[in-house]
């Protein structure tokens, strides 16, 4: 397990370099759920996601010698964004490795913020077999996306926000990958409100920690294209960190379909004047979807980034809810 105490010291470390970013209530979802409902946007992160919390965590704890031979890491987009971002700004240099599923607007600003890429394969574990590559050949250190204590720690940090923003907080909707933001914000919320209920929501096609927990052990599952891209990939099959802290801490995981996801960015677009990408709306698909029990008190729901590609974003506001090729 992370600690309470490692997440405190991990927001003194990144203080500096990440947006402390705002919980506001929601009216419109406040009035469905028959409770308070409020949106922590971390979608306005400085790299348009939470990831930079934990990337930054990580490079503030190399040594020099680590920092200047370079870092690398496998990502479906915002952890290689959020790594670029903090590789450069302590003068360092990220290779950032991505399957073909990554949409392209995501790729391209990783190039320009100055990482080399590298597009490898058709999923997130084939990306980590050039990240394995580099490391052995050129001695790159490894910043993985979630499955590290370092990275754990930062994602944490959001969960002391959330109970410093409301500190009765019931419930915490957190969008689920690997693990690394879940494992974080249920170890910060769990530590100082025990009773509170911290929530995973994914996708239901490829949700690999949820096929995890329940075969009990990690396991891959195919990838498929979906809105809620940031939340492909698989957990690792020797996952040591957030495998173990997701099945302790999560209170339950709870899937929503593409078309709730779709449903969800629009929400937030139209009701919360929002743009956030899938994965950041499927805190709100899971509310507008009727699929949450019965909760008693206030609610928190993470969006968790907002890099949407726009063509994709303009087609969903108008009505898309399917994802395919062409899409």
């Amino acid at each position: 397990m992370v600690s309470l105490e490692t997440i405190e010291q991990a927001r003194e470390r990144i203080s500096r370099h990440i947006r402390i970013t705002p919980v506001v209530v929601s009216a419109a979802l406040s009035e469905l759920a028959g409770t308070q409902v409020s949106l922590k946007l971390e979608h306005r992160q400085l790299t348009g996601s939470f990831k930079l919390r934990g990337a930054t965590n990580a490079m503030l704890q190399l040594t020099q010698s680590e920092r200047d031979r370079g870092v690398v890491a496998a990502s479906t987009g915002n952890h290689g964004r959020a790594l670029s971002y903090a590789a450069g700004a302590i003068g360092s240099r990220a290779t950032i490795c991505m399957s073909h599923l990554v949409p392209e607007n995501k790729v391209a600003e990783i190039r320009r913020l100055g990482a080399r890429v590298r597009i490898v394969g058709s999923s997130q574990d084939e990306a980590q077999v050039e990240v394995d590559r580099l490391i052995a050949e050129e001695g790159l250190s490894a910043i993985p996306p979630f499955d590290h204590p370092w990275i754990i720690a930062g994602q944490g940090t959001v969960g002391l926000e959330i109970i410093e923003a409301m500190p009765d907080v019931a419930a915490v909707l957190v969008p689920l990958s690997g693990g690394g933001l879940a494992a974080g914000v249920a170890a910060a919320v769990k530590a100082v409100r025990p009773d509170a209920k911290v929530i995973g929501i994914t996708m239901e096609r490829g949700a690999a920690m949820k096929a995890s927990i329940d075969a009990g052990h990690p396991v891959q599952v195919e990838e498929y294209r979906s809105f809620a891209d940031s939340l492909g990939g698989g957990i690792g099959l020797a996952n040591t960190w957030t495998y173990p802290m997701c099945k302790t801490l999560l209170d339950d995981v709870v899937l929503v379909s593409e078309r709730e996801i779709a449903a969800g960015i629009r929400h937030a677009y139209a009701c919360e004047r929002a743009i956030i990408e899938g994965a950041g709306a499927v805190g709100i698909a899971a509310l507008l979807s009727g699929k949450l029990a019965q909760v008693e008190g206030p609610i928190v729901a993470i969006l968790s980034g907002g890099n949407i590609d726009m063509a994709l974003h303009m087609k969903v506001a108008n009505g898309l809810d399917t994802i395919g090729e062409g899409n």
